[in-house]
Order: structure tokens, then C-alpha cells, then sequence
């Protein structure tokens, strides 16, 4: 599971955790992230988002 970063804010999102907030439940797979959903810190949109190495 992967993990990746928000560019405006520094938020993570975890695959593993997922985003249970905005309905994403742990699991769930970067790419099927709606392409519609936003950063829940700051709004930003999913492609701020950069993949943590």
C-alpha cells in the first residue's frame, strides 16, 4: 500500500487507512480515489498529491 502527500498542505493520504471522513475506506487504491475528491485539510485537489517514495 502506498502512500501519498499533499503538495499544499503536507496531509498524507494512506491506502492502507484510507479516508473513512469522505467515505474511502481502508483500502482503498490511490487510483480509484474519485478524481473529484479533495484534500479534507485543505481543499486542494487529488492531483496535488504526490506519491511518497
Amino acid at each position: 500500500m502506498a502512500k501519498y502527500r499533499c503538495k499544499e498542505c503536507e496531509h498524507v493520504y494512506d491506502e492502507a487507512l484510507g479516508d473513512p471522513d469522505t467515505g474511502l475506506v481502508p483500502g482503498t487504491l490511490w487510483a480509484d480515489v474519485p478524481d473529484d475528491w479533495v484534500c479534507p485539510i485543505c481543499g486542494a485537489p487529488k492531483d496535488f498529491f504526490d506519491k511518497i517514495e
